[in-house]
């Protein structure tokens, strides 16, 4: 059987690229070990998140240090780190003498989830329907031109950081760096790979992009907001329809 771990790896690739650490990619030269070993605790904790949200780790489920160590190609101490991490979160809960295990979720925290996403993405796209600068959307029409062609070559990776790079760009024309930090920490807890592997996702968010595009050009901020939030509604249907088909509900 092939390890829940090989799965881990692969989802999670485009949020592990952009800190570079267990992707292969150079830390900063005058990094400390401290704050390398807090970088690499936040990835561990990347990969244990996604995998608890997208089933690939069920409720019920130990994680072993020892094991997952071994299989990220880590030591036991940053999986430790990342697993206090976590049970802070409520995502998994120690268990005296036995260990860490994942902790039962409902359809209710999916949509607690969404909906908090949903609210701070309604937000900052109500300002940057107001604040982005031409320049800034004609960037957002090729960046949707790149996710396009991400859609159709079919590479899971290229279709999920493709989609990360529209997002991180439409944020940042609200200059809202505040809250958009807060809707990337909501945006977490969700496994990128389930929406960039369903090739009905793809076609739907590039129409949605262009959609989004186009009304920020008339300046539509009603339009803009609802595009936006649709997005999301969307997005917690497909997950809790997928963790359905996994029996995964306590």
């Amino acid at each position: 059987m092939r390890s829940h771990y090989a799965d881990i790896r692969r989802m999670d690739k485009p949020a592990t690229a952009r800190k570079g650490l267990l992707v292969g990619m150079n830390a900063p030269a005058k990094l400390g070990p401290a704050r390398r070993r807090e970088q690499l605790s936040d990835e561990v904790a990347g990969y244990l998140r996604v995998a608890i949200m997208s089933g690939t780790l069920r409720p019920g489920t130990f994680v072993r240090l020892d094991e997952t160590a071994a299989q990220l190609g880590v030591s036991i101490t940053p999986v430790r780190e990342a697993l206090r991490t976590l049970r802070g979160e409520g995502m998994v809960q120690l268990e005296p003498n036995r260990g860490h295990v994942v902790s039962p979720f409902t359809r209710d925290d999916i949509a607690d989830i969404f909906w908090l996403q949903g609210a701070i993405a309604a937000e900052l796209a109500a300002t940057a329907a107001q604040r982005a600068t031409d320049a800034e959307i004609d960037e957002l029409a090729r960046l949707t031109e790149d996710l396009d062609a991400a859609v159709r070559s079919g590479d899971v990776d290229a279709i999920a950081l493709a989609e990360f790079r529209f997002h991180r760009a439409f944020n940042r024309t609200t200059n809202r760096m505040k809250l958009a930090w807060f809707l990337l920490n909501a945006a977490r807890y969700l496994p990128p790979h389930i929406y960039a592997s369903d090739p009905q996702w793809g076609v739907e968010a590039v129409a949605n992009h262009r959609e989004l595009v186009a009304a920020m050009r008339r300046r539509e901020v009603t339009e803009v907001v609802r595009l936006t939030r649709s997005q999301f509604d969307d997005g917690a249907r497909r997950l809790t329809s997928l963790l359905d088909d996994l029996g995964l509900w306590t």
